[in-house]
Protein backbone atom coordinates (compact mmCIF):
# COMPACT_ATOMS: atom_id res chain seq x y z
CA UNK A 1 0.00 0.00 0.00
CA UNK A 2 2.86 2.39 0.63
CA UNK A 3 3.97 2.02 -3.00
CA UNK A 4 0.40 2.39 -4.18
CA UNK A 5 0.02 5.49 -2.03
CA UNK A 6 3.08 7.02 -3.71
CA UNK A 7 1.63 6.26 -7.13
CA UNK A 8 -1.67 7.88 -6.18
CA UNK A 9 0.05 11.02 -4.97
CA UNK A 10 2.17 11.25 -8.10
CA UNK A 11 -0.70 10.79 -10.53
CA UNK A 12 -3.60 12.36 -8.67
CA UNK A 13 -3.27 15.83 -10.13
CA UNK A 14 -2.74 14.77 -13.74
CA UNK A 15 -5.54 12.22 -13.59
CA UNK A 16 -7.92 14.74 -12.12
CA UNK A 17 -7.20 17.00 -15.07
CA UNK A 18 -7.61 14.09 -17.46
CA UNK A 19 -11.00 13.15 -16.06
CA UNK A 20 -12.05 16.76 -16.01
CA UNK A 21 -11.40 16.96 -19.76
CA UNK A 22 -13.22 13.68 -20.34
CA UNK A 23 -16.25 14.40 -18.19
CA UNK A 24 -16.61 18.02 -19.22
CA UNK A 25 -17.70 16.78 -22.64
CA UNK A 26 -19.39 13.58 -21.51
CA UNK A 27 -22.90 14.91 -22.06
CA UNK A 28 -22.16 15.43 -25.73
CA UNK A 29 -20.55 12.00 -26.19
CA UNK A 30 -22.19 8.57 -26.53
CA UNK A 31 -21.83 6.36 -23.45
CA UNK A 32 -22.06 2.99 -25.20
CA UNK A 33 -18.29 2.55 -25.02
CA UNK A 34 -18.15 3.42 -21.30
CA UNK A 35 -18.43 0.78 -18.59
CA UNK A 36 -18.29 1.04 -14.82
CA UNK A 37 -17.38 -1.89 -12.62
CA UNK A 38 -17.10 -2.66 -8.94
CA UNK A 39 -13.72 -4.18 -8.03
CA UNK A 40 -13.56 -6.36 -4.92
CA UNK A 41 -10.09 -7.21 -3.66
CA UNK A 42 -9.49 -10.09 -1.30
CA UNK A 43 -7.39 -9.60 1.84
CA UNK A 44 -3.64 -10.01 2.03
CA UNK A 45 -1.18 -10.11 4.91
CA UNK A 46 -0.88 -6.39 5.68
CA UNK A 47 -2.89 -5.37 8.75
CA UNK A 48 -4.81 -2.66 6.88
CA UNK A 49 -5.91 -5.21 4.25
CA UNK A 50 -7.34 -7.92 6.51
CA UNK A 51 -10.87 -6.95 5.51
CA UNK A 52 -10.32 -6.60 1.76
CA UNK A 53 -10.85 -3.56 -0.41
CA UNK A 54 -13.32 -2.06 -2.90
CA UNK A 55 -12.79 0.31 -5.82
CA UNK A 56 -14.61 1.49 -8.96
CA UNK A 57 -13.28 0.91 -12.47
CA UNK A 58 -13.97 3.37 -15.30
CA UNK A 59 -13.32 2.13 -18.82
CA UNK A 60 -13.82 3.96 -22.12
CA UNK A 61 -12.91 1.68 -25.02
CA UNK A 62 -13.03 4.33 -27.78
CA UNK A 63 -9.72 4.56 -29.62
CA UNK A 64 -9.80 8.33 -29.31
CA UNK A 65 -9.80 8.00 -25.53
CA UNK A 66 -8.85 4.44 -24.45
CA UNK A 67 -9.10 5.27 -20.75
CA UNK A 68 -8.97 2.54 -18.13
CA UNK A 69 -8.69 3.81 -14.57
CA UNK A 70 -9.59 2.93 -11.00
CA UNK A 71 -11.24 5.24 -8.46
CA UNK A 72 -10.13 4.32 -4.96
CA UNK A 73 -11.65 5.82 -1.78
CA UNK A 74 -9.02 4.08 0.35
CA UNK A 75 -6.02 6.38 -0.10
CA UNK A 76 -4.23 7.21 3.16
CA UNK A 77 -0.73 8.03 4.36
CA UNK A 78 0.85 6.28 7.36
CA UNK A 79 3.47 9.02 7.46
CA UNK A 80 1.06 11.70 8.62
CA UNK A 81 1.59 12.77 12.25
CA UNK A 82 -0.22 10.67 14.88
CA UNK A 83 -1.83 8.47 12.20
CA UNK A 84 -2.50 5.51 14.52
CA UNK A 85 -3.86 7.71 17.32
CA UNK A 86 -6.11 9.60 14.94
CA UNK A 87 -7.36 6.32 13.47
CA UNK A 88 -8.24 4.95 16.92
CA UNK A 89 -10.09 8.14 17.87
CA UNK A 90 -12.00 8.30 14.58
CA UNK A 91 -10.16 11.39 13.37
CA UNK A 92 -8.53 9.86 10.29
CA UNK A 93 -8.99 11.47 6.89
CA UNK A 94 -8.92 9.27 3.79
CA UNK A 95 -9.29 10.49 0.24
CA UNK A 96 -10.35 9.50 -3.24
CA UNK A 97 -7.60 8.88 -5.78
CA UNK A 98 -7.44 7.59 -9.36
CA UNK A 99 -4.75 5.55 -11.07
CA UNK A 100 -4.45 3.51 -14.29
CA UNK A 101 -6.09 0.10 -14.05
CA UNK A 102 -2.86 -1.70 -15.04
CA UNK A 103 -1.03 -0.28 -12.00
CA UNK A 104 -3.87 -1.29 -9.70
CA UNK A 105 -3.74 -4.85 -11.05
CA UNK A 106 0.03 -5.01 -10.73
CA UNK A 107 -0.16 -4.16 -7.04
CA UNK A 108 -2.69 -6.88 -6.25
CA UNK A 109 -0.82 -9.47 -8.30
CA UNK A 110 2.19 -8.74 -6.11
CA UNK A 111 0.04 -9.16 -3.01
CA UNK A 112 -1.39 -12.44 -4.32
CA UNK A 113 -4.93 -11.11 -3.72
CA UNK A 114 -7.76 -12.11 -6.02
CA UNK A 115 -9.66 -9.21 -7.60
CA UNK A 116 -13.23 -9.75 -8.81
CA UNK A 117 -14.88 -7.37 -11.28
CA UNK A 118 -18.65 -6.86 -11.44
CA UNK A 119 -19.72 -4.90 -14.51
CA UNK A 120 -22.56 -2.55 -13.58
CA UNK A 121 -25.69 -2.66 -15.72
CA UNK A 122 -26.19 1.09 -16.07
CA UNK A 123 -28.07 3.20 -18.56
CA UNK A 124 -26.34 6.01 -20.46
CA UNK A 125 -27.85 8.58 -18.10
CA UNK A 126 -26.70 6.64 -15.03
CA UNK A 127 -23.17 6.30 -16.42
CA UNK A 128 -23.07 10.03 -17.06
CA UNK A 129 -24.32 10.78 -13.57
CA UNK A 130 -21.79 8.42 -11.97
CA UNK A 131 -18.98 9.90 -14.06
CA UNK A 132 -19.80 13.41 -12.94
CA UNK A 133 -20.19 12.28 -9.31
CA UNK A 134 -16.74 10.68 -9.29
CA UNK A 135 -15.25 13.74 -10.96
CA UNK A 136 -16.81 15.98 -8.34
CA UNK A 137 -15.50 13.73 -5.55
CA UNK A 138 -12.05 13.82 -7.11
CA UNK A 139 -11.77 17.59 -6.94
CA UNK A 140 -9.11 18.75 -4.46
CA UNK A 141 -11.71 20.47 -2.28
CA UNK A 142 -13.89 17.32 -2.16
CA UNK A 143 -11.56 14.32 -2.31
CA UNK A 144 -10.81 14.18 1.45
CA UNK A 145 -13.41 12.65 3.77
CA UNK A 146 -13.61 11.64 7.42
CA UNK A 147 -13.05 7.88 7.50
CA UNK A 148 -14.93 5.51 9.79
CA UNK A 149 -14.11 1.82 9.72
CA UNK A 150 -17.70 0.57 10.03
CA UNK A 151 -19.81 3.43 8.72
CA UNK A 152 -17.87 5.39 6.13
CA UNK A 153 -15.04 3.45 4.54
CA UNK A 154 -13.77 2.76 1.04
CA UNK A 155 -16.49 0.16 0.44
CA UNK A 156 -19.48 2.13 1.71
CA UNK A 157 -18.30 5.22 -0.20
CA UNK A 158 -18.18 3.25 -3.47
CA UNK A 159 -21.63 1.77 -2.77
CA UNK A 160 -23.15 5.16 -1.95
CA UNK A 161 -21.89 6.95 -5.05
CA UNK A 162 -23.20 4.12 -7.25
CA UNK A 163 -26.59 4.03 -5.53
CA UNK A 164 -26.97 7.79 -5.85
CA UNK A 165 -26.39 7.57 -9.60
CA UNK A 166 -29.17 5.05 -10.22
CA UNK A 167 -32.56 6.02 -11.69
CA UNK A 168 -35.18 4.25 -9.67
CA UNK A 169 -34.43 2.01 -6.71
CA UNK A 170 -31.98 -0.80 -6.04
CA UNK A 171 -33.75 -3.74 -4.45
CA UNK A 172 -31.45 -6.15 -2.65
CA UNK A 173 -32.24 -9.82 -2.17
CA UNK A 174 -33.09 -10.98 1.33
CA UNK A 175 -30.22 -12.53 3.20
CA UNK A 176 -30.48 -15.69 5.24
CA UNK A 177 -32.02 -15.27 8.67
CA UNK A 178 -28.66 -14.31 10.18
CA UNK A 179 -27.77 -10.93 11.58
CA UNK A 180 -24.11 -10.95 12.63
CA UNK A 181 -22.74 -8.32 14.94
CA UNK A 182 -19.83 -6.11 13.96
CA UNK A 183 -17.70 -8.20 16.31
CA UNK A 184 -18.79 -11.42 14.57
CA UNK A 185 -17.68 -10.01 11.22
CA UNK A 186 -14.39 -8.74 12.63
CA UNK A 187 -13.72 -12.20 14.06
CA UNK A 188 -14.48 -13.78 10.70
CA UNK A 189 -11.94 -11.58 8.91
CA UNK A 190 -9.22 -11.87 11.58
CA UNK A 191 -9.50 -15.61 12.16
CA UNK A 192 -5.84 -16.08 11.21
CA UNK A 193 -4.63 -12.99 13.09
CA UNK A 194 -5.41 -13.62 16.78
CA UNK A 195 -3.55 -10.57 18.07
CA UNK A 196 -5.35 -8.27 15.62
CA UNK A 197 -8.61 -9.80 16.83
CA UNK A 198 -7.50 -9.27 20.43
CA UNK A 199 -6.75 -5.58 19.82
CA UNK A 200 -10.10 -5.05 18.14
CA UNK A 201 -11.98 -6.86 20.91
CA UNK A 202 -10.19 -4.81 23.54
CA UNK A 203 -11.33 -1.55 21.95
CA UNK A 204 -14.80 -2.55 20.74
CA UNK A 205 -17.63 -1.96 23.20
CA UNK A 206 -21.14 -3.19 23.73
CA UNK A 207 -22.47 -1.52 20.56
CA UNK A 208 -20.33 -3.88 18.49
CA UNK A 209 -22.37 -6.79 19.88
CA UNK A 210 -25.68 -5.61 18.46
CA UNK A 211 -27.17 -7.37 15.40
CA UNK A 212 -26.56 -5.55 12.09
CA UNK A 213 -28.76 -5.13 9.02
CA UNK A 214 -27.79 -5.64 5.38
CA UNK A 215 -26.63 -2.08 4.83
CA UNK A 216 -24.40 -2.13 7.92
CA UNK A 217 -22.87 -5.44 6.86
CA UNK A 218 -21.76 -3.88 3.58
CA UNK A 219 -18.76 -2.24 5.20
CA UNK A 220 -17.07 -5.54 4.28
CA UNK A 221 -16.18 -5.76 0.57
CA UNK A 222 -17.25 -9.40 0.24
CA UNK A 223 -20.70 -8.60 1.61
CA UNK A 224 -21.17 -5.78 -0.90
CA UNK A 225 -20.01 -8.08 -3.71
CA UNK A 226 -22.65 -10.64 -2.69
CA UNK A 227 -25.40 -8.04 -2.44
CA UNK A 228 -24.59 -6.49 -5.82
CA UNK A 229 -24.67 -9.95 -7.42
CA UNK A 230 -28.23 -10.47 -6.15
CA UNK A 231 -29.57 -6.90 -6.58
CA UNK A 232 -32.17 -5.63 -9.05
CA UNK A 233 -32.82 -2.10 -10.25
CA UNK A 234 -36.51 -1.19 -10.33
CA UNK A 235 -37.30 1.75 -12.63
CA UNK A 236 -40.24 2.67 -14.83
CA UNK A 237 -42.14 -0.43 -13.81
CA UNK A 238 -39.37 -2.80 -14.89
CA UNK A 239 -36.56 -4.74 -13.23
CA UNK A 240 -33.03 -5.20 -14.47
CA UNK A 241 -30.04 -6.79 -12.72
CA UNK A 242 -27.57 -4.37 -11.16
CA UNK A 243 -24.65 -6.50 -12.37
CA UNK A 244 -24.49 -7.56 -16.01
CA UNK A 245 -21.34 -9.63 -15.79
CA UNK A 246 -18.68 -10.88 -13.41
CA UNK A 247 -15.12 -12.02 -13.90
CA UNK A 248 -11.88 -12.52 -11.99
CA UNK A 249 -9.33 -9.99 -13.25
CA UNK A 250 -6.58 -11.07 -10.84
CA UNK A 251 -6.54 -14.75 -9.86
CA UNK A 252 -5.58 -15.70 -6.33
CA UNK A 253 -1.83 -16.03 -6.00
CA UNK A 254 0.69 -17.16 -3.43
CA UNK A 255 0.73 -14.92 -0.37
CA UNK A 256 3.74 -14.62 1.90
CA UNK A 257 2.40 -14.81 5.46
CA UNK A 258 4.60 -13.08 7.99
CA UNK A 259 5.07 -14.96 11.23
CA UNK A 260 3.65 -13.30 14.34
CA UNK A 261 3.97 -13.95 18.05
CA UNK A 262 3.79 -17.75 18.46
CA UNK A 263 1.35 -17.72 21.39
CA UNK A 264 -2.26 -16.62 21.08
CA UNK A 265 -3.86 -14.17 23.55
CA UNK A 266 -5.83 -17.05 25.05
CA UNK A 267 -2.71 -19.13 25.67
CA UNK A 268 -0.93 -16.11 27.15
CA UNK A 269 -3.91 -15.51 29.43
CA UNK A 270 -3.98 -19.13 30.58
CA UNK A 271 -0.25 -19.07 31.31
CA UNK A 272 -0.69 -15.84 33.29
CA UNK A 273 -3.57 -17.34 35.28
CA UNK A 274 -1.57 -20.50 35.98
CA UNK A 275 1.27 -18.36 37.34
CA UNK A 276 -1.26 -16.42 39.40
CA UNK A 277 -2.69 -19.61 40.92
CA UNK A 278 0.76 -20.95 41.83
CA UNK A 279 1.76 -17.63 43.41
CA UNK A 280 -1.60 -17.49 45.20
CA UNK A 281 -0.88 -20.82 46.90
CA UNK A 282 2.69 -19.84 47.76
CA UNK A 283 1.56 -16.54 49.28
CA UNK A 284 -1.26 -18.26 51.18
CA UNK A 285 1.22 -20.65 52.72
CA UNK A 286 4.02 -18.16 53.36
CA UNK A 287 1.62 -15.38 54.44
CA UNK A 288 3.73 -12.85 52.49
CA UNK A 289 2.53 -10.81 49.53
CA UNK A 290 4.65 -10.64 46.41
CA UNK A 291 4.73 -6.88 45.86
CA UNK A 292 6.41 -7.03 42.45
CA UNK A 293 3.74 -9.42 41.17
CA UNK A 294 0.96 -7.18 42.45
CA UNK A 295 2.62 -4.10 40.96
CA UNK A 296 2.95 -5.80 37.58
CA UNK A 297 -0.74 -6.74 37.54
CA UNK A 298 -1.75 -3.24 38.58
CA UNK A 299 0.44 -1.54 35.96
CA UNK A 300 -0.90 -3.72 33.14
CA UNK A 301 -4.53 -3.35 34.27
CA UNK A 302 -4.19 0.39 34.84
CA UNK A 303 -2.52 0.97 31.47
CA UNK A 304 -5.27 -0.92 29.66
CA UNK A 305 -7.73 1.13 31.71
CA UNK A 306 -6.22 4.41 30.52
CA UNK A 307 -6.62 3.28 26.90
CA UNK A 308 -10.27 2.28 27.46
CA UNK A 309 -10.95 5.55 29.31
CA UNK A 310 -9.61 7.53 26.37
CA UNK A 311 -11.87 5.53 24.03
CA UNK A 312 -14.86 7.19 25.69
CA UNK A 313 -13.94 10.31 23.72
CA UNK A 314 -13.50 8.51 20.39
CA UNK A 315 -15.79 9.36 17.48
CA UNK A 316 -16.27 5.65 16.76
CA UNK A 317 -19.72 4.82 18.21
CA UNK A 318 -18.77 1.17 18.72
CA UNK A 319 -15.98 1.88 21.22
CA UNK A 320 -17.44 4.56 23.50
CA UNK A 321 -19.38 2.20 25.84
CA UNK A 322 -17.03 -0.62 26.76
CA UNK A 323 -17.90 -2.77 29.78
CA UNK A 324 -14.31 -3.97 30.07
CA UNK A 325 -13.65 -0.62 31.75
CA UNK A 326 -15.55 -1.95 34.76
CA UNK A 327 -12.27 -3.50 35.82
CA UNK A 328 -9.63 -2.16 33.45
CA UNK A 329 -9.61 1.49 34.41
CA UNK A 330 -7.07 4.04 35.71
CA UNK A 331 -7.94 3.35 39.36
CA UNK A 332 -5.13 0.77 39.53
CA UNK A 333 -2.55 3.47 38.89
CA UNK A 334 -4.04 5.66 41.65
CA UNK A 335 -3.39 2.99 44.29
CA UNK A 336 -0.09 1.69 42.92
CA UNK A 337 2.17 3.70 45.22
CA UNK A 338 0.39 2.82 48.50
CA UNK A 339 0.38 -0.87 47.55
CA UNK A 340 4.08 -0.85 46.63
CA UNK A 341 4.93 0.90 49.89
CA UNK A 342 2.93 -1.65 51.88
CA UNK A 343 0.55 0.93 53.32
CA UNK A 344 -2.94 0.20 54.50
CA UNK A 345 -5.36 0.89 51.66
CA UNK A 346 -8.91 0.18 50.55
CA UNK A 347 -7.68 -0.82 47.12
CA UNK A 348 -8.19 -4.55 47.50
CA UNK A 349 -11.86 -4.25 48.37
CA UNK A 350 -12.35 -1.95 45.38
CA UNK A 351 -10.42 -4.31 43.11
CA UNK A 352 -12.55 -7.28 44.18
CA UNK A 353 -15.76 -5.34 43.59
CA UNK A 354 -14.57 -4.24 40.16
CA UNK A 355 -13.69 -7.83 39.27
CA UNK A 356 -17.19 -9.01 40.14
CA UNK A 357 -18.76 -6.22 38.10
CA UNK A 358 -16.40 -7.08 35.24
CA UNK A 359 -17.49 -10.72 35.23
CA UNK A 360 -21.16 -9.71 35.32
CA UNK A 361 -20.55 -7.40 32.35
CA UNK A 362 -19.41 -10.42 30.33
CA UNK A 363 -23.08 -11.46 30.20
CA UNK A 364 -23.79 -8.42 28.01
CA UNK A 365 -20.57 -7.89 26.03
CA UNK A 366 -17.92 -10.09 24.49
CA UNK A 367 -14.49 -9.45 25.98
CA UNK A 368 -11.05 -9.70 24.43
CA UNK A 369 -9.73 -13.24 24.45
CA UNK A 370 -7.79 -14.10 27.61
CA UNK A 371 -8.32 -10.69 29.22
CA UNK A 372 -10.43 -12.19 32.01
CA UNK A 373 -7.34 -14.11 33.19
CA UNK A 374 -5.62 -10.86 34.12
CA UNK A 375 -8.64 -9.74 36.15
CA UNK A 376 -8.74 -13.16 37.82
CA UNK A 377 -5.13 -12.81 38.95
CA UNK A 378 -5.87 -9.52 40.68
CA UNK A 379 -9.01 -11.01 42.19
CA UNK A 380 -6.87 -13.76 43.73
CA UNK A 381 -4.57 -11.12 45.22
CA UNK A 382 -7.60 -9.26 46.56
CA UNK A 383 -8.84 -12.44 48.26
CA UNK A 384 -5.48 -12.88 49.98
CA UNK A 385 -5.54 -9.34 51.38
CA UNK A 386 -9.23 -9.26 52.32
CA UNK A 387 -8.93 -12.57 54.19
CA UNK A 388 -5.84 -11.34 56.00
CA UNK A 389 -3.73 -14.18 54.64
CA UNK A 390 -0.78 -12.00 53.63
CA UNK A 391 1.12 -9.00 54.76
CA UNK A 392 3.22 -6.80 52.55
CA UNK A 393 6.96 -7.11 52.66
Amino acid sequence: MKHLETVFNALKGSLWLLFFLVCSTVAAQPMDSVTFSLLTCQPHDEVYSLYGHTAIRYQDSRKSRNIDAVFNYGVFDFRKPFFVGRFVFGLTDYELGAIPFRIFLKEYRQFGSMVTEQVLNLTAEEKERLCHALLDNLRPENCVYRYNFFYNNCTTKARDVIEQSIDGKIEYADREDYRPTYRDMVHQMTANNPWSRFGNDLLLGIMADQPTDRSQQEFLPNNLLYDFDHAQIYANGEYRPLVSGRQVVVPAGVQLIQGGFPLSPRVCGIILLAIGLVLFLIQWKSRRAFILWEALLMVISGTIGIVLFLMIFSQHPTVSINLQILFFNPIHWLFLWPVVRGRKTGYWLKAAALCILFFIGALFQSYAEGIWCLASCLLLQSILHLMGKVKSE
